[in-house]
């Protein structure tokens, strides 16, 4: 130790090539990285040379041994931290979704609404028995007394007054199926 806190190089070398191993062993075992490892033990090994000349060590290997202790439960703490905060900000981004969505369906609804409300009788209702009841073209034609042309021409007519009305919500759902 005298001899590195005068800036001998072997001396570092030496207790490098003494503890190195043994240590990264160690670190291995705990955090099952080798790069992990590797790493902490590099910094433990940088750290004790740049504080070569105040370093006030007793025992060497008490002091490596602890050091890598330390680092390594620093390491798992900064792990459990940043899986923490994935997790949190993964919630926030799911809550800030979902609230969008529920947002957008909304707006949707209050158009879609609208549309129907500037339809003809006739129309919104062959639509709405179609659409929102599921009923087939001859359903409808025996429920209003019209002909099966008559409930076509009715649909295509809403359809057409539809994509009229929603057309502010058509192109971003074209461009969302495109993506």
């Amino acid at each position: 130790m005298k001899a590195l806190q005068h800036g001998d190089e072997l001396a570092f070398a030496e207790i490098y090539n003494r503890y190195g191993y043994p240590l990264l062993e160690q670190a291995f075992r705990k955090v099952n990285s080798r790069e992990v490892a590797e790493e902490i033990v590099q910094d433990l090994f940088a750290a004790l040379w740049h504080k070569h000349e105040r370093a006030d060590i007793q025992s060497l290997k008490s002091y490596l041994w602890s050091s890598v202790k330390y680092r390594i439960i620093n390491h798992i703490k900064n792990k459990l931290t940043h899986a923490c905060y994935l997790d949190y900000s993964r919630g926030l981004s799911e809550a800030d979704h979902r609230t969008e969505q529920e947002l957008a369906a909304s707006d949707l609804s209050l158009a879609l609404n609208n549309g129907l409300a500037h339809m003809p009788t006739h129309t919104r209702t062959v639509f709405q028995l179609s659409r929102l009841e599921h009923q087939t073209v001859p359903q409808i034609a025996l429920r209003l007394s019209l002909s099966p042309k008559a409930v076509e021409y009715h649909l295509t007519r809403a359809l057409k007054m539809l994509r009229v009305s929603l057309k502010d919500f058509l192109v971003p759902l074209v461009l969302l199926a495109l993506a």
